[in-house]
């Protein structure tokens, strides 16, 4: 398929083509930037700052432990089991800079789901927070890790203890359970132990391994997408290019609501605001969202990431619309599809439009963006960035005509080397260095893509495709919904019919409110025949909805 998006569609000014050997790696990245803006502030964490200065002193005082206090060689993979807290970026770039792959973990894992990530990444160590060491406990002995170091929210924080008690429990809601783990070190020692080491710097090239990056297991089982440093490279100005006409060097405070361990934050956040000299606003636990709202309040943020429900639902807080949004030019989504309804109340609340992103764990993860340009939301994930090509093929790997649904396929600098130890999964998803992602999408005259669906999500009813996710843009518009998810249940006569889940936001919503507003918008076929209404819809660890938990 011809570029048709870069004549018709680029921004002024966004190259067509960028340069993923800008740096040789990502600790080359990181060199250059602490040094750049050693005294800009790096990131802000519950009333804590981290300057560019002193991350750069504690990740090497980290990376230096790593290497001569627990002898982890060149390519041993370490992982990280933390919210978003200061010691995540301190011990992601001390990791890097040791040279050692990092495996993201969240904290919040099963001790099923902890020990299946463990064992396949082959993990030597790990740095996980305390109130959740007892999920480790249940399953380190059937791992490999050797080494544990432990951390706590209040870990060289400069507030009173009594605060970072009270920050455990609201994060956890819990107190900690009992464990017997055996741990190598705290945060604290690994980094006043490595303050008297001597840190020595790794050789690293585009092509080693930077992180073994989990997906969410929504279609199956969890594998690990073998993400290089260039892969990551890459990514990262893919998307900075493609925002070159909205943030500038040392103006942006971005909020990171999303947790870091997962790759849209990982990249968008972490990575690419470095490169800027922006600051990182930290949010430990963005589902206390009155606490969320009161911790914006105290910022001047001029960027915010996320996904359609954590715009909802900061829509949906008390005094979010009172902030002052005068300084905030860009608000991204991802990881799901923004509903329009979202999108519209956000520009109405916020005066900023809510750009739609699109991108997958095995692309870095930026695929597609809506350009800057675009006045409006439109329904769609924009367009491809710069360096990325994408086609939409048919059942047999032939490309359909312009305008025709079928599976998007992605080639580019940012696609992963594969999955890892898993051959057989590579070869079905890769063929010639195109990624089929598993997505059905269309793309328009002006090269603008839509995604329609999921393969598996797809609803047959009558030999007819229904998609959940127009089912679902055509309730969210209801102003008695708060959210919503649809999905296909068996039927004798037709196969399948829709079944929709939803959180009331009136209470007087009734079964029949929402048949005949499907009615009036939805051919026959797709009109739901069965209303369920739930206090809560399941999400993943970003607050994506998981269908296939509903089915």
């Amino acid at each position: 398929m011809e570029k048709i998006w870069l004549k018709k569609s680029y921004p002024p000014g966004i190259p067509f083509e960028i340069n993923a050997d800008k740096y040789a790696s990502l600790v080359d990245m990181f060199n250059k930037y602490v040094e750049a803006y050693a005294s800009r502030t790096a990131y802000i964490n519950m009333g804590a700052e981290l300057s560019y200065q002193e991350l750069e002193q504690q990740a090497k005082s980290f990376a230096a432990y790593l290497q001569q206090g627990l002898g982890l060689q060149k390519g041993d993979k370490f992982a990280i089991m933390t919210p978003n807290t200061l010691q995540y970026p301190i011990a992601l770039f001390g990791a890097l800079l040791a040279g050692l792959t990092v495996v993201n973990v969240n904290p919040l894992y099963t001790a099923r789901e902890l020990e299946h990530q463990l064992k396949d990444s082959e993990t030597k160590a790990i740095l996980i927070i305390e109130n959740f060491a007892y999920t480790l406990d249940k399953v380190i002995h059937n791992t490999g890790v050797k080494h544990v170091i432990l951390t706590s929210l209040g870990d060289r924080l400069p507030f009173p203890k009594s605060l970072v008690v009270n920050c455990v429990v609201r994060y956890v809601k819990k107190l900690v359970p009992s464990y017997s783990l055996p741990v190598t070190t705290s945060f604290n020692r690994a980094i006043s132990k490595g303050e008297k080491l001597f840190f020595t710097p790794v050789d690293i090239n585009g092509d080693d391994l930077a992180f073994l990056q989990y997906t969410g297991g929504t279609t199956g089982v969890s594998k690990g997408a073998m993400l290089t440093h260039r892969n990551m490279v890459a990514n990262l100005e893919q998307s900075k290019a493609m925002l070159k006409g909205i943030l500038k060097e040392g103006e942006e405070l971005v909020v990171t609501a999303l947790p870091l361990y997962h790759v849209f934050a990982l990249t968008a956040n972490c990575l690419m605001f470095m490169t800027l000299g922006g600051t990182n606003l930290l949010i430990t636990n963005p589902r206390d969202m009155p606490s969320f709202v009161k911790e914006l309040g105290k910022h001047k943020f001029t960027t915010i990431t996320g996904v359609n429900t954590l715009f909802n639902g900061l829509l949906n807080t008390t005094g979010f619309s009172n902030l002052n949004f005068k300084h905030l030019k860009l608000s991204l989504g991802g990881g799901m599809a923004v509903q329009k309804a979202v999108a519209e109340q956000w520009k109405k609340v916020t005066d900023t439009r809510l750009l739609e992103g699109y991108g997958l764990t095995e692309c870095a993860p930026l695929v597609c963006i809506s350009p800057y340009t675009q006045p409006d939301f439109n329904g769609s994930i924009g367009v491809p960035a710069p360096s990325t090509d994408i086609k939409i093929v048919n059942d047999a790997g032939e490309e359909v005509e312009l305008g025709e649904s079928g599976e998007m396929w992605v080639k580019g600098p940012q696609v992963m080397k594969g999955y890892f130890n898993r051959p057989d999964a590579t070869q079905e998803c890769m063929t010639d260095g195109w990624f089929a992602t598993g997505d059905i999408a269309t793309v328009d005259e002006n090269g603008f893509f839509r995604i329609v669906d999921r393969k598996k999500d797809m609803i047959i009813v009558s030999g007819f495709n229904v998609y959940p996710n127009e089912i679902e843009d055509v309730i969210a518009l209801h102003n008695g919904v708060l959210e919503v998810a649809a999905v296909g249940v068996a039927n004798d006569v037709s196969g399948e019919t829709v079944k929709v889940f939803i959180v009331k936001k009136d209470e007087s919503l009734s079964e029949i409110d929402i048949i005949k507003h499907c009615q009036k918008n939805l051919t026959n076929y797709k009109v739901p025949k069965v209303v369920e209404f739930k206090t809560e819809l399941p999400k993943s660890n970003v607050g994506k909805i998981l269908r296939r938990e509903l089915r």
